[in-house]
């Protein structure tokens, strides 16, 4: 078993990483402090493992509630259902919240523990590639608007993170391509060494071979982890992870959160990203070039969607919470691979050349 630490100066936590971890009763119930425990799922998930956790559970009193399978259920209906279910069962400010599922489930369940009764404890145990990588760690916490995705939430940091790769056995070929958008995403922004193993290694992560897995979860857990630990609430340095992620929460809220996974979203964000970094000067063709070509290996699309038109982009690119009294600012690639720079004031006519770009990004027309 891995176990990575994320120091904050309070709420500091470990995550640990390993196969097996949810039947390991002794690590899950020493981080429940009484005897009521809520677990948030979904039903994709619970006929998987939603016994197994329960048989880890031994002599508490739990109560249950599954999300409907989509992004598009990551709203503030869902948060109110979950807590008049809470209620009904008896949860109270003694009662932990367990997070059974991927970043729908965790954003959502980590929010309602947030807010019920003015804040409970939680545990996070993500069973997707994306979630365990990405959403997580780090106490972001969240639902989505209408008009804008992660618009409604709270920094709220989990008692810990439990890791078991196991899960990821029955994930769909899709979410595994979906959770490799966030670690090319890692190594794009913190180490190009990593995003040279990466490059190496992505057939065998496409495969699922669980040592290479194990690996992987845990680098970008420690990468994640070391920024989240300088910059809790996202004041500077934590801004950095939203890497592809305002022109990816844009192709997401165009598509009503239901046809694009986020991490689709994200890995034509990258690519964009890299394209728009190529055209600032920050950032070597070749290096733009490596980053679709990753991109696309992993069974990621490196476009949007054909029907969304540039005005839309940047309708909706504005309302993003990267926006500011400086107006509109991106995470691009600074340098190279490896490195990555918050960047106001973006020429217009360079992000309408990224967005007009579509199939020839990163090729330097």
């Amino acid at each position: 078993m891995e176990k990575v630490k994320l120091a904050l100066s309070s709420n500091s936590y470990d995550i640990f990483i390993g196969s097996g971890l949810l039947s390991d009763s002794e690590l899950i119930s020493r981080h429940i402090e009484k005897k009521s425990v809520f677990i948030i799922s979904n039903k994709s998930v619970a006929n998987h493992y939603l016994d197994r956790l329960i048989s880890s559970l031994s002599g508490f009193d739990f109560g249950v509630y599954l999300i409907p399978e989509g992004e598009q259920f990551k709203n503030l209906r869902t948060v109110e259902e979950i807590i008049s279910v809470m209620i009904k069962k008896g949860a109270n400010r003694t009662s932990t919240i367990l997070a059974l599922g991927g970043g729908v489930v965790g954003d959502t369940a980590g929010f309602v523990a947030a807010i019920f009764q003015r804040g409970i404890p939680f545990l996070q145990i993500p069973t997707t590639l994306l979630a365990q990588v990405d959403s997580s760690v780090g106490g972001k916490t969240a639902v989505n608007h209408e008009d804008g995705k992660n618009m409604i939430g709270a920094f709220y940091q989990p008692k810990t993170v439990i890791v078991d790769t196991d899960t990821l056995n029955t994930l769909p070929k899709r979410e595994v391509s979906t959770g490799l958008a966030e670690i090319i995403k890692h190594g794009i922004l913190a180490d190009r060494s990593y995003f040279d193993w990466i490059e190496k290694n992505i057939s065998k992560l496409l495969r699922l071979d669980s040592e290479t897995l194990e690996y992987v979860v845990a680098g970008s857990c420690r990468i994640k982890a070391e920024i989240v630990s300088e910059d809790e609430l996202e004041t500077g340095k934590r801004a950095l992870l939203n890497l592809g992620h305002t022109f990816g929460h844009a192709i997401e809220t165009a598509t009503g959160y239901s046809e694009w996974l986020h991490g689709e979203a994200v890995g034509a964000g990258l690519v964009m990203a890299a394209d728009l970094s190529f055209r600032l000067g920050m950032c070597a063709l070749d290096d733009a070039k490596r980053i679709k070509a990753l991109v696309t290996d992993a069974g990621l699309p490196f476009a949007p969607p054909a029907s969304m038109e540039e005005e839309t982009f940047l309708r909706l690119m504005s309302r993003d919470k990267k926006v500011d009294e400086t107006g509109l600012r991106f995470v691009l690639v600074n340098g190279g691979i490896g490195a990555a720079a918050l960047v106001e004031r973006v020429p217009i006519e360079k992000l309408r050349a990224t967005l007009r770009a579509r199939e020839n990004l990163c090729s330097g027309v």
